[in-house]
């Protein structure tokens, strides 16, 4: 099969399409056959030597993908050669072929192209578990979401909305903030002109969000906790703007509010099983209903992975950039 390898850690050019032997399902997994995988930030760690797979994953990059089922390992039940899935990866989507832990799979949702569904579990399982899981954002909250048009971003505003709360976005360009608006966003903050602590409060009478959605980490803690209101939850799940930041703690106390950080990738796969399963019996409902769709900025051939990770890097994309792979 053909694989994106890195066969050292560097920039977009470091991504060398080559043959390398066929992935095989072993007990418990699904060998998938790619149509489509999706590029996101923690691919662009790993080409560059910062984020290596979880033991015994792929080494190849590709934290999702669709595609059809090519074979079933001992013991899988309930899938069949042919069926449309999508996937939920620890790594190799990137490739024409992978195998995927049975509980990792998903059909792929009635309304939604085989290709189009490549941008959906990674997004549907980081928002759904962080956002209302963990979180646990109610109907009538406010939500802030730092990168409202990235993938991740376009999908918490419409899965958010769809339950019935609010929400405020971070994004980077007007052209971005009318995108954001037209998803259901009630405010976006141009964070470059615009102090997002301020304009969450004046938006929300002085309250603040009650969850906080953050991809930046460090950079923005001390005033992700400022933005929060009386009993709010801030999730990190991402560390773009650093690693190390300082914690106001007595600010958390008066407010009586809560501070997350979390991961998918690394989870073991009961709990990675357990967050597709909610996600297939809460979300794929909304998708299939037409109210959450899958926000595809472009699509690229395999061949061209390098420039897709560029256009990740420039932040020029609104929504998922995928690759097709067949």
């Amino acid at each position: 099969m053909r694989a994106v390898t890195i066969p050292s850690p560097g920039g977009p050019e470091a991504l060398v399409l080559a043959d390398v032997p066929d992935a095989v399902a072993g007990p418990g997994e699904v060998l998938v056959e790619v149509a489509a995988s999706a590029v996101n930030r923690a691919d662009l760690l790993q080409r560059r030597g910062f984020y290596n797979p979880p033991p015994g994953a792929s080494p190849y990059p590709g934290l999702e993908c669709s595609g059809r089922v090519a074979g079933l390992g001992e013991g899988v039940t309930g899938w069949q050669v042919g069926d449309e899935v999508c996937a939920l990866l620890a790594g190799g989507g990137y490739a024409e072929l992978v195998a995927v832990p049975a509980g990792q799979l998903l059909p792929v949702p009635q309304g939604v192209s085989l290709l189009e569904a490549a941008g959906l579990p990674e997004v549907a399982c980081t928002v759904w578990s962080n956002v209302f899981d963990l979180a646990a954002l109610q109907p009538g909250e406010v939500l802030l979401v730092h990168g409202g048009t990235s993938g991740i971003g376009t999908f918490a505003i419409q899965l958010a909305t769809r339950f019935g709360a609010r929400v405020v976005v971070t994004v980077g360009s007007p052209e971005k903030a009318a995108r954001a608006l037209e998803l259901g966003a009630e405010r976006a903050v141009l964070y470059r002109d615009e102090d997002f602590v301020e304009q969450v409060r004046a938006h929300t009478g002085g309250r603040g969000a009650d969850v906080v959605l953050d991809n930046m980490g460090a950079a923005y803690l001390p005033r992700n906790v400022q933005a929060l209101a009386t009993g709010g939850r801030l999730v990190v799940i991402g560390l773009q703007g650093g690693a190390t930041g300082e914690l106001d703690l007595g600010t958390l106390l008066m407010k009586r509010a809560a501070v997350h950080a979390t991961s998918l990738r690394a989870r073991p796969a009961h709990e990675k099983a357990a967050i597709v399963a909610s996600v297939l019996a809460q979300v794929w409902p909304a998708v299939e209903a037409g109210d959450v769709r899958p926000v595809i900025d472009q699509v690229l051939p395999l061949e061209q992975v390098a420039r897709a990770h560029q256009v990740l890097e420039d932040s020029t994309h609104v929504g998922k950039v995928l690759l097709q792979v067949r």
